[in-house]
């Protein structure tokens, strides 16, 4: 008698399919209670020095520079889709934390390489860079006094294609490196023309040695 894996595609059932998610008000009620999603909002996200947070204002800040209009989605292999097709990844760093501090933080990005999700494969087993484009954002404010993470010019940007960032061949990159491969930072402003710049650089280039920065 032969026998088939939990595995087999014969006896696999169908995935249960999540449906696209649709934009909140902020009106609609937490049924049973006396909240609203505004309620939860304000609960879950009102600190925004946060790194979850920031990071989701940032990636925000991005899709408004671009002009995307869709939700974010967690699973994506990317951040942002760009209504040319661009995808974006968005990385953040500031000076000022969430906790208290002796100093103030690093300026560094990680997590420049992840494995993508599949429902059918389930992770990648090799990490890889997934966007047309990586955006740097940092929160440049360095008191608490005069910290405003909706202030966007309190945000400076730096803007590679993801060529560069690949041929760097690194988990994470500093500071010092990234304006060396991206130049001075950016005001919001310039956030637009720099990633098209970027993205038309991406489709022109072939892999370069920088393991020299």
């Amino acid at each position: 008698m032969l026998f088939r894996s939990d595995t087999d595609p014969m006896t696999t059932p169908p995935p249960l399919r999540a449906p696209k998610p649709t934009p909140l008000s902020g009106k609609e009620a937490v049924a049973g209670t006396d909240a609203t999603v505004v309620d939860f909002w304000r609960f879950a996200l009102s600190n925004l020095r946060m790194n979850n947070a920031r990071g989701y204002l940032a990636e925000f800040l991005v899709a408004k520079a671009v002009g995307s209009t869709g939700l974010r989605i967690e699973w994506d292999p990317y951040d942002v889709l760009a209504p040319d097709g661009t995808t974006i990844e968005v990385k953040t760093s500031a000076y000022l934390q969430a906790w208290d501090q002796y100093k103030l933080s690093t300026i560094q990005f990680t997590g420049l390489r992840s494995r993508i999700w599949s429902t059918e494969g389930g992770l990648t087993p090799t990490p890889t860079y997934n966007a047309d484009v990586y955006v740097f954002a940092i929160q440049t404010a360095r008191t608490h006094e005069e910290y405003n993470p909706l202030l966007a010019s309190q945000w400076r940007f730096h803007v590679l294609p993801r060529q560069t960032v690949e041929d760097l061949g690194q988990e994470s990159i500093g500071l010092a490196t990234l304006e060396k491969l991206a130049g001075p930072s950016i005001a919001y402003e310039e956030l637009s023309d720099a990633i098209h710049a970027a993205t038309r650089q991406e489709h022109n280039t072939v892999p370069l040695n920088v393991s020299g920065i």
